[in-house]
């Protein structure tokens, strides 16, 4: 996209999916099959390394319901990430957009009022990464007006 909006990446295989994560889990390291099966036996999960060097060289593309809560657990995920047809895959993505916003400056904090253990709807994190982009690129919100011109009293332009 022209406005330096990241788009989200096509990711319908399970080799998709754990390539993307790495890169967004690990940025500028090459991450070892060893590494990450050590990782997933740290929080609790099983996982050995050749079988995930397998996933990435797309051998593996059905793999059990308790390998998907590995890679869940060594990438700090909802593991049905990993599944066909995912239902939260645009979460995860948007979620890890947020984060690297965070990372580089762009977002500096976020209160919320009412926000349960879940923490933020998926739809709102969204709609927060919407409002900065548009407000990145010179816009009031959706309708693309300028927000650089001062508003008189009772809110009339200038």
């Amino acid at each position: 996209m022209d406005n330096g909006e990241e788009r989200t990446p096509e990711l319908t295989t399970l080799r998709q999916k754990v390539e993307y994560m790495v890169e967004k889990t690990f940025p500028g390291e090459k991450i070892s099959g060893r590494v990450f099966a050590d990782l997933v036996k740290e929080r609790g999960g099983s996982l050995s390394h050749s079988y995930f060097s397998n996933i990435l060289a797309g051998k593996v593309t059905n793999p059990s319901e308790d390998i998907l809560k590995a890679l869940g657990l060594g990438f700090g995920v909802d593991w049905r990430f990993f599944k066909d047809e995912s239902e939260v895959v645009d979460d995860v993505v948007a979620g890890l957009q947020f984060l690297a916003k965070r990372r580089t400056g762009e977002i500096s904090g976020l209160a919320g009022r009412g926000i349960d253990e879940d923490g933020l709807d998926p739809e709102l994190l969204q709609f927060v990464l919407s409002l900065l982009e548009d407000n990145k690129d010179g816009r009031d919100g959706k309708d693309g007006r300028d927000n650089g011109h001062e508003a008189a009293p009772g809110g009339q332009p200038r």
